[in-house]
């Protein structure tokens, strides 16, 4: 009990200035030499670089004073170097100098932070013990995740799970002090929300602004491979005072037996501040009786101490008609004997009245959380998480225009920084950058140009929405980008734009290879679907068309151009008109050939994308908007990754490809979701179904025409007869749904976003006279409405369909627009 008291003392002195003997700043100023021989020397240093000492600025130095007191305790010197007297070169340079701090362990960086990040002593405390303590505390987004560190911690060591909503407050101070004392001891794992506390047992998330849970793994047995670990909350606010306290309960006996009265019984939670509660056991019942306390510790534990006190002891002289007592913490308190029925009287006699300093919150967190999508909210969580903008440039006004001239390809993202969907990218972004650069691609230049300091730029170029990404080259026009807002994506069009387009070919042997051979192999894994245009001549009216359709598709896949008496031989041997394009999916598939109408490049454009669409296309979510856009019932067939039916997969979908030779009608798309690559596929088929069928499953959804969705009997052979018998009964309407899907409609997550209704509280009617223009569901269509809403935008700017949710049962909405200038 002393160390912990001393242990506590020590920390709630590293945040209180009484406990500092003396007035001495601990902040030290640092001179150039001084610097190199501290990096020397394998410390720890969080180090300010400056110059000018602005009012912002020098708000921001008093919390560097503050801070530099708390993480001595922690060995960790706090230092800034004033640059207008030193000069270090890389941090006293740059527009970054005064925005970033460093913390060093010798002469390495380990992170950087922006000052609006640690912008007082909690944050700073918290962020450098969190990267200090970045090995050990483990940081979970997802119940997977959770049940992985569980996993490995049975048997071995308990879980201290915290929760705080927001980085750099002082839940996360404290949470991050308790792990840099008991780390040994325990394995901390830190959330900042979502289905983590869902799993907990929190009903409603948006209302916890900071939670603790205590994770009893240790006692748990290995062999119970995929059941949680049992836990307990702290049911107190998060400082580091109760945190302590709580640890200390943990590891307090669950049930204590004693033989004497309980005004004589001395445990560790009466030196904690906690009640007593005592249960009195007779000796013909106390086995019944242990498990009753055990029970009932389990559900107070954290919050009472329970002792059984056995009667038979001579020493035990409570009355016969008394079952319980109960004793309060603190000098003098009385026992006070009751006689309890059930447990429920016990459980609400210790249940938690919340102190009015608990209740108060001024930030109205509960309501803020929120928000009105699904991205605001998730950036409004992570808006404490800084983002390192290092591996990207970040222009301006003076530099913009220099920038894009001097770089062979120069990428900019125009983002604002109150744009949700902007600050969600951001971090895909820069991930692409750091991809490049371990690529060594060197050809490329990553840069970020924020419009709302920024507007004479943004206006110039014309951006209207946000995000928008555009690529220049020297003396020719910029390239949108119009796919995702995904690593993956953006880098795919990054490494496609780089190449010519379109390919000038000179041979058939050049042909074949771009099609199927070298050239295609090299290209592959960015470009598998690739076009080549047909010609005649090189004098064919057409060609300057087709080459400003090449350039347009710059970035989507790998455009080939071949024009020779060569093509007229090849029109004839795949029955097409010269102009073409072929199509080839690689050496294992057919090529397809298509005739041209070289009218506008624009329209080409549309050709040709519609061209690269696959006959039987796996589905994805980058790819399900395209498909939707052809407003087809899908013939949809889901396929897992169990190794033993990988055969039986191939088989299937062989025979599924063979339908489009047999006759199949025209409104079906057939289509396939493979589950191990999409997981998102398995909660689509489970809405569609209610249920999760066995694999393979062949369902036709009809979300065009009403929503229905048939189901493929399961023991039925999927083969090509059968399945277009039971296509028929389904035309026919002999076949009965498995379900339905209904167009619901969007309405505001909470009533306070619910705009148009408050509009019409302030002036009556004002805005029910537009309802007519809102989405309506398939129901109210189908019931007779004439005027049918505007969906428009089913394409849904592949910029916008980021979410790995997403699901074929819905039409995707269009991609909204933020214009802010």
């Amino acid at each position: 009990m002393a160390w912990f008291i001393c242990v506590v003392i020590l920390l709630l002195c590293s945040k209180s200035e009484q406990c500092i003997t003396g007035n001495a700043s601990k902040l030290i100023e640092h001179t150039a030499d001084h610097f190199f021989e501290k990096m020397e020397s394998g410390k720890m240093y969080f180090i300010y670089f400056g110059k000018q000492v602005n009012p912002t600025i020098g708000l921001f130095i008093e919390q560097l004073e503050k801070s530099a007191d708390a993480l001595e305790d922690y060995g960790i010197s706090v230092a800034k170097v004033n640059c207008t007297n030193e000069h270090i070169a890389k941090y006293c340079t740059g527009e970054k100098l005064m925005k970033k701090v460093y913390l060093f362990r010798g002469g390495n960086v380990l992170k950087s932070f922006d000052t609006d990040t640690v912008f007082d002593v909690n944050a700073i405390v918290s962020h450098v013990l969190f990267t200090v303590l970045f090995d050990e505390v483990r940081y979970v987004h997802t119940v997977a995740e959770l049940q992985s560190v569980e996993r490995a911690a049975k048997g071995k060591a308990d879980i201290v799970l915290g929760h705080v909503q927001v980085l750099g407050l002082p839940e996360h101070r404290a949470l991050m002090e308790t792990a840099f004392v008991y780390g040994v001891k325990y394995q901390f794992v830190l959330t900042t929300g979502g289905p983590v506390l869902t799993n907990m047992g929190v009903e409603d998330i948006s209302s916890l602004t900071a939670g603790l849970w205590f994770l009893h793994c240790k006692g748990a047995p290995q062999s119970q491979h995929s059941d949680p670990c049992p836990h307990t909350a702290l049911r107190r606010a998060l400082t580091t005072l109760h945190i302590y306290t709580f640890l200390q309960l943990m590891e307090a006996p669950l049930v204590s037996e004693a033989s004497v009265e309980p005004s004589e019984v001395n445990m560790v939670h009466s030196h904690l501040q906690v009640p007593l509660l005592f249960l009195f056991s007779q000796p013909h019942t106390v086995a019944l009786d242990r498990v009753t306390a055990q029970t009932l510790a389990w559900r107070l534990r954290g919050q009472v101490g329970l002792v059984l006190i056995h009667r038979e002891s001579p020493d035990v002289k409570i009355p016969l008609e008394y079952n319980a007592a109960y004793r309060l913490p603190g000098e003098g308190s009385e026992v006070k004997y009751l006689i309890l029925n059930n447990l429920e009287e016990v459980i609400d006699l210790f249940r938690d009245e919340s102190t009015p300093e608990e209740e108060e919150d001024d930030d109205n967190w509960a309501t803020l959380d929120v928000l009105d999508d699904e991205v605001a909210e998730s950036v409004y969580r992570d808006r404490g998480q800084s983002l390192d903008m290092d591996a990207v440039t970040e222009l301006t006004a003076d530099t913009f225009h220099s920038a894009v001239a001097e770089s062979d390809y120069t990428v900019v993202l125009f983002y604002v920084k109150w744009d949700a969907v902007s600050m969600a990218f951001m971090q895909s972004y820069i991930e692409v950058s750091e991809s490049l650069e371990d690529a060594d691609v060197s050809d490329v230049e990553l840069a970020v140009l924020d419009c709302g300091e920024w507007t004479d730029v943004c206006s110039a170029q014309k951006i209207s929405s946000f995000p928008t990404v555009r690529l220049y080259c020297p003396k020719e026009p910029s390239q949108p980008y119009q796919g995702m807002l995904g690593t993956e994506s953006l880098n795919r069009f990054i490494m496609l734009s780089r190449l010519v387009s379109p390919v000038l070919l000179s041979s058939p042997d050049e042909v074949t290879s771009f099609l199927e051979g070298d050239l295609y192999q090299r290209h592959a894994a960015i470009a598998p679907v690739t076009v080549l245009g047909l010609f005649s001549s090189t004098a064919d009216a057409g060609l300057s068309v087709f080459k400003e359709a090449a350039k347009a598709l710059r970035g989507e896949t790998m455009v080939g151009l071949f024009a020779d008496r060569q093509a007229e031989i090849w029109a004839v041997e795949y029955s097409v008109m010269l102009p073409a394009i072929l199509v080839s999916r690689g050496p294992t598939c057919q090529t397809e050939a298509h005739s041209l109408n070289l009218s506008m490049p624009d329209q080409l454009v549309t050709h040709i994308r519609s061209a690269l669409l696959d006959t039987f296309p796996e589905l994805t979510v980058e790819n399900l908007p395209l498909y939707l856009e052809l407003k087809k019932q899908l013939l949809l067939l889901f396929v897992g990754d169990e190794e033993s039916g990988r055969k039986g997969n191939k088989r299937v979908l062989e025979d599924m490809r063979s339908l489009l030779n047999t006759g199949l009608p025209n409104p079906y798309l057939p289509c396939w979701i493979h589950l191990g690559r999409t997981p998102a596929g398995k909660a689509v088929l489970e809405a569609y179904l209610g249920f999760l069928p066995l694999l393979p499953a062949l369902v036709v959804s009809q979300l065009a025409t009403g929503g229905e969705v048939f189901h493929y009997p399961t023991g039925r052979p999927l083969m090509v007869q059968p399945i277009l018998q039971w296509l028929q009964r389904v035309e026919d309407g002999e076949e009965p749904p498995a379900g339905v899907i209904v167009d619901e409609k969007w309405m505001p997550s909470m009533p306070f976003y619910d705009f148009l209704s408050v509009m019409d509280q302030e002036v009556p009617g004002y805005a029910s006279q537009r309802s007519a223009k809102t989405k309506t569901s398939r129901i109210e269509r189908a019931e007779g409405e004439k005027e049918k809403s505007s969906g428009g935008g089913e394409r849904q700017a592949r910029a916008g369909a980021h979410n790995p949710q997403g699901s074929p049962t819905t039409k995707p909405p269009q991609t909204p627009h933020h214009s802010e200038l």
